[in-house]
């Protein structure tokens, strides 16, 4: 899938630069200016204005990133599973109930590569 220059959403962005929603923000801001980093605690990561609920981004994105525990993902794509066409899950960010929720609405997925080793194959 080419990711240069499409629209993220990052849920679970952190500022904390030893976390995989800092480094996920980070590696995608190499390849799109359209990054929009999703946490409810921060206001703003890596010069990016971070929102507190997809929900507060008035368009539709590319892709929507997850890098939240499982419980975390399910309730935020339940939610919020219009705002994009696919969906990228970080290595831990899911499990059988947000795949099979996915199947279930035929949404477009990825879970078994990282956006970040991905995103640097495209620089």
């Amino acid at each position: 899938m080419n990711l240069v220059n499409k629209s993220f959403g990052v849920v679970g962005a952190s500022n904390n630069p030893n976390k995989y929603g800092y480094k996920v923000v980070e590696a995608l801001l190499k390849i799109s200016p359209n990054v929009h980093p999703i946490n409810p605690k921060e206001s703003l990561i890596l010069g990016q204005k971070c929102f507190s609920d997809l929900k507060k981004i008035n368009k539709k994105l590319d892709v929507i990133v997850f890098v939240t525990p499982p419980k975390i993902t399910f309730e935020v794509l339940e939610k919020n599973f219009s705002k994009s066409n696919f969906f990228w899950f970080q290595i831990g960010s899911f499990d059988e109930e947000v795949i099979n929720f996915c199947k279930k609405n035929k949404l477009l997925y990825e879970d078994k590569k990282c956006i970040i080793l991905e995103s640097e194959k495209q620089i």
